[in-house]
């Protein structure tokens, strides 16, 4: 398999990571030169692209490669890697194409079940862009032939990327809001997905979330458990400090249902619930420092 990457983000890495073996090529874009050697050590072939204009060298990467993941953003414009290659995809037309999306494109459900056929009814800017790119892959799927995966992600965690530190330095908080639940994904059972739609040629909308919509304090109660601290205090929610953007999170409550993964792709998650998933997270993040 030769695979391109727009956006080599942290999904994308856990993904070549588990696919290394069976990987002919890699290609990866970057907004930033400064972190093309990062990928070059991870066997990617790295090429800078922030959207603004088409690249000679993507067109050239795009002719060889014979899937390809998308998880750059959109902007205001629309989807930049439809805006600028598209063209060279329809030419390419590569075997199958995956698109990370969100399920912020659900909005808020008053903590109501909802599943791929649920309407959406986005509440944030970032999230409406997010709508109106999954339909912009479905007209290209649609035109081009190509299978088009479409998996909203719930928030996303693994090593490196979890609630320890915060636990460890003493600033994690557990932030009550009476009746907020949230999704979430382990990266490695992002990557799990992502392979089992390449390999199935899957077309259409596939939610990439745990079995267990849990409230966000009792994920913080549980990292602080297993590193055997004392739970961080109880913050009530109009009363904490947060961003406008990690406010934003709270005003969407919904329970995610991932029957269709398992359903149509085979997928058996490795970290069903964050317990698991945090359990994973620590023993990966203390290899990695017995490795240094």
């Amino acid at each position: 398999m030769k695979l391109f990457c727009f956006g080599f983000g942290y999904s994308a890495r856990a993904l070549t990571a588990r696919m290394r073996p069976r990987l002919e090529a890699v290609w990866g874009t970057t907004r930033t030169l400064d972190k093309a050697a990062d990928l070059k050590a991870q066997g990617v072939t790295p090429i800078v692209f922030d959207g603004s204009g088409a690249k000679p060298a993507i067109s050239a990467a795009l002719a060889e490669a014979d899937h390809v993941l998308v998880s750059a953003p959109p902007d205001e414009a629309g989807d930049p890697v439809l805006i600028h290659h598209g063209a060279d995809l329809m030419a390419k037309t590569p075997r199958a194409l995956v698109y990370l999306s969100t399920v912020g494109v659900y909005g808020d459900h008053d903590g109501a079940w909802v599943d791929e056929e649920t309407t959406c009814r986005p509440i944030s800017e970032r999230s409406r862009r997010r709508l109106a790119a999954e339909e912009a892959w479905r007209g290209f799927a649609a035109e081009s032939g190509v299978p088009v995966s479409i998996i909203r992600l719930a928030g996303i965690y693994g090593p490196g990327r979890g609630p320890f530190e915060k636990v460890r330095r003493g600033t994690a908080r557990r932030i009550i809001k009476p009746g907020q639940v949230f999704n979430r994904i382990h990266a490695d059972d992002i990557a799990a997905i992502v392979e089992a739609a390449l390999a199935a040629r899957a077309d259409g909308i596939f939610n990439g979330v745990d079995d267990e919509p849990a409230p966000p304090q009792d994920v913080i109660a549980c990292a602080a458990e297993l590193l055997g601290a004392p739970a961080p205090p109880e913050v009530a929610f109009a009363a904490a400090e947060l961003s406008p953007m990690a406010r934003s999170f709270y005003g969407e409550n919904k329970r995610v249902r991932n029957d269709k993964i398992k359903r149509v792709l085979g997928v058996e998650l490795a970290h069903p619930t964050y317990r698991e998933g945090l359990r994973a997270v620590l023993a990966a993040e203390a290899e990695r420092d017995r490795s240094k």
